[in-house]
């Protein structure tokens, strides 16, 4: 495990140099740009019988480590953690209903609107799909990711109530989305129809029980954090929190993510308000931003290297663009659609809907949750439909959301 920690690591910091001094994108994109261009060299060299064994060595590399269960059970919670930290809690009250709207109604609706519109377009290419899995994908390519929206959005010069509505959304739709996945896919383990009640007590279990761990969380931290002033304990307990909180919000079968983004908030907010001294803040923030950076930057390299154990042909490629065009139509008819009808009564300026549908973007944990499936041809479908639609989302979405801001808002 030490060796292939250790060549991520060296891998990720040298592709990161290399679009620092050379590519000179946004970091996580760049290095996630770079590893998927090698990877496709390394393709095309292997089909010319020329790649001295560099595919098989990479393919082996990947086959080592399970993507779903290091993003979901180790990166995910470091990374919301740090994520919601940055987000102004007072703010983002004034904004609580169109984040829970967009969360909850939002995702849901998007996780319809997609399933139901892929069941009826992938036969038309020769690729049907069994409607259970269609409504698997839609579920996990609805929520938008808060790692690789958080990240561009730092660069997109959006105004900032709405970058904080943007950011709010993608910090609590994932731990939503992540629930209906689970419904589903326990409708599609055991073959029964989910009931309203069945779904209505999963929901409040994991989402809500998900967001009380959270609070109670967040303020024994906030104690601990309180009785101390010494930064190297504070920013331990920090770190204590997320790792020690999400492995138990595991076992206490609630949503993990949601109460490492409650705990953040908190932490972020009240904890570093009164909580820490100057000094304190100053660690603690170097350390988590520190931390984002790397994480985010090998989960990106991380994407860009999946594409080699991702099967490919052109009705695949085909029905990728059919997903990646069925996405941006659902978030536009759940999200910018409603918002657009709305106009200046959700306190956001002109053009925000425009902003809302494009900075949608997708990203490891939709991945995750693909790879998370029972393996078998309908889950290699579904894989290959996510990885278009994240790369899509990240390459073309999250290099032109800077654009379509100033455009749309005049950012």
């Amino acid at each position: 495990m030490f060796d292939i920690v250790a060549t991520f690591l060296v891998l990720t910091a040298l592709l990161a140099y290399a679009n620092h001094r050379f590519v000179r994108l946004p970091t996580a994109i760049g290095v996630m740009v770079i590893a998927l261009v090698l990877s496709l060299g390394i393709v095309a060299l292997s089909e010319l019988g020329l790649d001295l064994g560099l595919r098989k060595y990479e393919e082996s590399l990947l086959r080592s480590i399970d993507f779903s269960t290091v993003l979901m059970q180790g990166m995910l919670s470091l990374l919301l953690f740090a994520g919601a930290m940055h987000v102004d809690l007072s703010a983002l009250r004034k904004y609580r209903w169109q984040v829970a709207s967009l969360a909850i109604v939002g995702t849901t609706l998007s996780t319809l609107l997609i399933g139901f519109a892929m069941w009826l377009l992938l036969p038309l290419g020769g690729m049907p799909l069994p409607l259970a899995y269609c409504l698997l994908f839609g579920a996990l390519i609805s929520p938008t990711d808060p790692v690789a929206v958080m990240g561009i959005l730092k660069s997109a010069g959006a105004p900032k109530n709405l970058e904080l509505v943007i950011a709010g959304e993608s910090l609590f739709n994932d731990g939503v989305g992540v629930v209906i996945f689970s419904l589903l896919l326990g409708m599609l383990a055991s073959g029964a129809t989910p009931t309203v009640a069945g779904a209505s007590e999963l929901l409040l279990r994991e989402a809500g029980g998900g967001i009380a761990f959270g609070l109670a969380l967040g303020y024994v931290t906030y104690r601990l954090l309180k009785s101390v002033d010494h930064y190297q304990v504070e920013v331990m307990l920090t770190l204590a929190a997320v790792l020690g909180g999400y492995a138990l919000a595991a076992h206490l079968h609630v949503s993990g993510p949601l109460a490492m983004v409650v705990t953040g908030l908190m932490i972020g907010n009240h904890g570093r308000a009164i909580a820490m001294s100057s000094t304190t803040r100053r660690y603690v923030d170097m350390f988590w931003e520190l931390i984002d950076e790397i994480l985010n930057a090998v989960l990106f390299v991380l994407i860009g290297m999946e594409v080699l154990l991702i099967a490919f042909s052109w009705p695949m490629l085909g029905a990728g663009v059919a997903a990646v065009g069925t996405t941006l139509l659902a978030r536009w008819l759940t999200v910018g659609l409603p918002f657009e009808a709305l106009g200046p009564r959700v306190g956001l300026p002109a053009g925000s809907s425009q902003v809302l549908t494009w900075a949608g973007l997708r990203g490891g944990i939709s991945v995750a949750l693909a790879l998370s499936l029972p393996a078998g041809p309908h889950r290699d479908t579904v894989l290959a439909l996510t990885y278009c639609v994240v790369v899509f989302s990240i390459l073309v979405q999250g290099l032109t959301v800077g654009r379509v801001v100033r455009r749309a808002v005049g950012g």
